[in-house]
């Protein structure tokens, strides 16, 4: 791993030259907010280096007694493959595969020498290259929120998803740059029919945005449909598809202890076309696993572990993520909860792990608030926290996420990207130049002055602390003069100005012919099968 002085010049350089479309964001202070002016400019955070040291939470011996039981696990246990093929390919291995079950019980060599083939670090690639991002290392990905069945905002409530409020989600993932890439379907549109949903909205990703996207694996068609749709957006050929990893899918372990039909298609149809695999076992501490955090992330390696390898067996060398999503359940109801101490003590440990194993680590930005209040904001900022401490890579349901990942929201969207903000101005390194050091102000001001109307203050006042996009700094008078607006008020407020201010992007019109057109073909085919 890279030491902090070998990353610290590299961030340097990666924020350098453009301060002003770094900080100033947030709009005018007090009642000019919002008013008269376009909507927050999108920022250049293309690329966020993690410059802090990852935090350790487990000891040395710890995190080797969780990686020996997850061996234990695989060996003694196993986990359910349900996919006959897949089977199939695990006992050509030289897993152990008994007659009649879907039961496969992994030898600990054969589970890390095929761990030990997954690539590390990798570039995935949009249609703009200039949206292409890094995944692994110290490198930072935010992803907005996924597969949520409900979305809300303060005017209309909460509701179930319509293709509107899908696409107006997926501009205000391209209006803001901290967002490097579409997670998924930041709402499920209920009025486009699930046979060719995935159609409509993987083309709407395409023109709506020029960002990296997701594929959901539920079935073999609908991943080769996605596969074609992203090289006919990306203009390019299926050889140079193969060798430029371009999609990613999250495969979700069937916790505890298996691995569904459609996610192992899923599986053998991206791994195999070297696109990128986010193994990502659901494990509630308390529910599906353990009770303790300690036995939640022994299943949730092993499970990830068994994934990992069987994307190496599909094609050694196939860009895969480590993925941890567990957390606690409330355990007088049941509920999930998110943002706990134990979901932060989770998300670091699983770090370690899957540093240990040399690859990118996926993790969330998670709250169970059911509005835009004190516990939405506290609850996503202690998942940030370790996010950041943890050592994340790949940050799933970064903006939007409310009530556990079933509700979008758009004012949260809102109030999460200024968090993700101040996050990656957090880990700008801190400037300590000659210039930056100030003597000549200093000298300038002398004991008891002020640096209001110095040069060295005017030549940055514009520039020299990040400006954000909610907080509302105005003294109590001029506040209350102004009807003493909430961050709900200015959440809303934002939201809307963004989606009025959106511009797509550039699209080669060829392109959009032969989108268009194989859109158009699929409908006409009936798109996928359906239980309905």
């Amino acid at each position: 791993m890279s030491s902090i002085d070998d990353i610290v010049p590299a961030a340097i350089e990666n924020t350098a030259g453009a301060p002003e479309r770094r900080r100033r964001v947030g709009g005018g202070r007090g009642g000019d907010r919002g008013k008269g002016r376009k909507a927050p400019a999108t920022l250049r955070y293309r690329s966020i280096l993690n410059t802090m040291d990852p935090s350790s939470i487990v000891s040395d011996e710890g995190l080797e007694a969780i990686h020996e039981a997850s061996l234990s696990v695989l060996e003694k246990t196993g986990i359910d493959f349900m996919l006959g093929e897949a089977r199939d390919r695990l006992k050509a291995a030289g897993a152990d595969v008994a007659p009649g079950s879907e039961r496969v019980r992994f030898d600990r060599s054969l589970v890390m020498d095929l761990v030990r083939k997954a690539p590390g670090p990798f570039t995935l690639h949009a249609r703009n290259p200039e949206r292409n991002i890094e995944i692994g290392g110290r490198n930072i990905a935010f992803a907005q929120i996924a597969s949520a069945p409900y979305c809300s905002d303060r005017d209309n409530g909460r509701r179930t998803g319509t293709q509107e409020d899908f696409r107006n989600l997926i501009k205000l993932a391209q209006s803001f740059d901290i967002i490097h890439m579409t997670g998924g379907y930041p709402v499920e549109p209920t009025d486009l029919h699930a046979s060719t949903r995935h159609l409509d909205c993987l083309a709407d990703i395409v023109r709506l945005t020029d960002k990296p996207f997701h594929a959901y694996s539920l079935g073999r068609e609908r991943n080769l449909d996605a596969l074609e749709i992203v090289r006919i957006g990306r203009g390019i050929s299926a050889d140079q598809l193969e060798a430029e990893p371009s999609l990613f899918t999250i495969i979700n372990a069937s916790s505890p202890l298996r691995y569904d039909a459609p996610m192992l298609q899923g599986i053998i149809e991206m791994s195999a076309r070297n696109q990128v695999v986010v193994i990502t076992p659901f494990t509630l501490a308390g529910a599906m696993a353990p009770v303790t955090v300690a036995g939640a992330l022994v299943q949730q390696n092993a499970e990830a572990l068994a994934g990992i390898a069987f994307t190496q067996l599909v094609r050694p060398g196939a860009p895969v993520v480590y993925g941890g999503f567990t957390s606690n359940v409330d355990m007088k109801s049941g509920a999930p909860a998110f943002g706990t101490p134990e979901y932060m003590k989770a998300v670091m440990a699983g770090g370690q792990l899957a540093r240990r194993y040399g690859v990118p680590y996926r993790t969330s930005n998670t709250c169970a608030a059911n509005t835009l209040d004190a516990q939405s904001a506290y609850e996503s900022m202690m998942s940030l926290w370790a996010v950041v401490q943890g050592g994340g890579n790949f940050i799933m349901h970064a903006a939007g996420w409310m009530e556990g990942g079933l509700t979008a929201s758009f004012e949260k969207f809102i109030l999460d990207v200024d968090m993700l903000q101040m996050v990656a101005e957090f880990l700008t390194p801190l400037d300590t130049s000659p210039d930056a050091l100030a003597m000549d102000a200093i000298r300038e001001v002398g004991p008891g002055g002020h640096y209001f109307g110095t040069a060295h203050t005017l030549s940055r006042y514009e520039t020299a602390f990040y400006s954000p996009i909610l907080s509302d700094w105005r003294n109590f008078e001029s506040w209350s003069q102004a009807g003493q607006p909430t961050t709900y008020d200015h959440a809303n407020r934002v939201w809307k100005d963004t989606l009025a201010n959106y511009e797509a992007p550039a699209l080669d019109p060829a392109i959009r012919e032969e989108l268009d057109a194989f859109v158009a073909r699929r409908k006409g085919e009936g798109g996928v099968p359906t239980d309905f």
